[in-house]
């Protein structure tokens, strides 16, 4: 690894949160802190949303899903753009148009101050885990810069310095800060796989795409594989993503707090739905680059044929050693960008409106919710820091179940807000006790449901043509695949919380539960 790239590398992570507290100004109020005033533009907005739910995996993986397969990860994002749509004009209307801090605002209004708090603990602990293997992920492109350079850091020391890097702007600038942040940091390692392109094309034979396409490196829409163990089949990418894009983005604070800084419901709207063309072009951009790291490496086993440690070691590998310098740190500068797009605010939004306020019985003044809001800011990094520190390999079996874990939340938290919706004669209980069924229920089926690799069935049922790959394993049991999790989530949520509303029949029962405020 040469000086100028690790020189890049380092001004990145220093003039990132410089850039964001400068862009941030000085914060006047808690409102200011937590929304940014509704002064942010709908194109900033999009771009941050964006940079928001790419991670470094995501950008290091997409390439290896086309050279391994073919371009069938893209169904997903078309089923982003459906779930998208809907969001956009059921939910975003209800949160910007009432002026609410968070997303589980709605849920006080609609149930009580009881779900709005379940709701917003399960984010809390989700965004947890989640962001945790996040920013350890991250750590590990820069430990193997370092170690190319001859430089020892620990993986807790190198996650404390993101952490701290991302805590100065989110503490300073507040959401203003992180939506610029991530807007930028989101042109920057797009640019930076454009730049991938250009250098891989001046490196690869006439004649290369037609091979690509004649070797179905190209395939979009996949019809044939089975839609239960295959997370690329057709009807699992796409309607799986739809329902997961719903929960994502319309019940998970993380994203909407960035939609919630538009300045009216129209700008919110724009900004979600372009958000979802963006992802797709995104992610069409880095299964081509996967595609052409295909041809260049001759279709070669990434581990047994090239020598990698894991097959995700691909992209970075080319990055160090066929880019030339300077632009090799510049893009490894973009894989954190895609990595530090902070959560702080959302998890100190969440924590003081949803459960502090609940918790200390009080209504608190601006000024106490904004000086909150900030000790809130540094907890939740600090609690990041230390999950993160945690790991010491990336095989360490809780990453996958940390990757995994919107799974066990995402359809009760997106259940919730529909069965609000749907049952008019659901209240709190109903809503609670659907919620903690779905979460118990979705660890069973992440964790214990399995069926035949060999034929595609389960309990008797054929579910299609199973994945070529397994059928060399005919005794394999295989998971359900995950696009179904949340669908199969928001489905149990709204049974149960529907069955239970049934036994209402007065209108006291019925009738919606007023959000309560807190005592002075």
């Amino acid at each position: 690894m040469r000086a100028v790239d690790l020189l890049i590398i380092a001004v990145f992570l220093v003039g990132m949160p410089l850039l964001g507290i400068l862009i941030g100004g000085r914060q006047k109020s808690a409102n200011d802190y937590f929304v940014g005033d509704g002064k942010i533009k709908w194109w900033v907005a999009c771009l941050s949303v964006v940079s928001a739910e790419t991670s470094t995996l995501t950008v290091l993986s997409v390439p290896t899903v086309a050279y391994l397969g073919a371009f069938t990860y893209l169904q997903l994002a078309i089923g982003y753009i459906i779930g998208r749509i809907v969001v956009a004009f059921v939910l975003l209307p209800r949160y910007v148009a009432g002026n609410m801090t968070t997303a589980y605002n709605f849920l006080g209004k609609r149930f009580g101050p009881g779900l709005q708090g379940t709701a917003s603990v399960t984010f809390l602990l989700t965004r947890l885990l989640a962001d945790g293997v996040r920013l350890f992920a991250t750590a590990i492109p820069i430990k193997v810069v370092l170690d190319a350079y001859g430089v020892d850091a620990a993986y807790w020391q190198i996650v404390a310095v993101l952490g701290v890097a991302m805590v100065v702007y989110t503490f300073f600038g507040g959401v203003r800060a992180v939506v610029w942040v991530d807007a930028i940091q989101m042109l920057w390692y797009v640019v930076g796989g454009v730049a991938v392109i250009v250098v891989l094309s001046g490196k690869l034979p006439d004649g290369w795409f037609g091979a690509a396409v004649d070797a179905g490196k190209t395939q979009l829409l996949d019809f044939g594989s089975a839609p239960v163990s295959n997370a690329y089949a057709f009807i699992t990418a796409v309607l799986g993503g739809a329902v997961l894009s719903m929960a994502s983005h319309g019940a998970d604070q993380l994203i909407v707090q960035r939609l919630m800084a538009c300045n009216d419901v129209r700008a919110s709207q724009k900004a979600l739905i372009a958000s979802g063309v963006v992802v797709f072009l995104q992610f069409a951009l880095f299964l081509f680059i996967g595609t052409m790291l295909w041809s260049f490496y001759k279709g070669l086993d990434p581990v047994s044929e090239l020598g990698l440690a894991a097959n995700d070691e691909l992209f970075a590998t080319f990055i160090v050693t066929e880019l030339p310098s300077g632009l090799s740190g510049f893009v490894i500068a973009g894989i954190l960008a895609a990595a530090l797009s902070s959560s702080l605010g959302a998890l100190a939004s969440s924590t003081v409106t949803d459960v502090y306020q609940r918790i200390s019985k009080r209504k608190l003044s601006d000024a106490d919710l904004l000086r909150q809001g900030r000790i809130w800011t540094v907890v939740w990094a600090g609690a990041l820091v230390v999950f993160a520190s945690m790991f010491t390999t990336t095989k360490n079996p809780i990453v996958e179940t940390a990757l995994a874990i919107t799974g066990y939340t995402y359809g009760a938290l997106l259940g919730a807000f529909l069965l609000g919706l749907l049952f008019r004669r659901a209240r709190q209980s109903d809503a609670i006790v659907a919620f903690v069924t779905t979460v118990a229920v979705m660890a069973f089926v992440i964790l214990g449901l399995k069926f035949s690799a060999q034929t595609g069935t389960f309990l008797g049922v054929d579910f299609g043509k199973p994945d070529p790959g397994l059928v060399a394993a005919p005794d394999k049991a295989v998971a359900l695949a995950f696009p179904w999790y949340t669908p199969i989530g928001v489905l149990i949520t709204l049974v149960v919380g529907g069955l239970l509303a049934l036994r209402r029949r007065s209108p006291e029962e019925t009738a919606p539960v007023p959000e309560r405020a807190p005592a002075a």
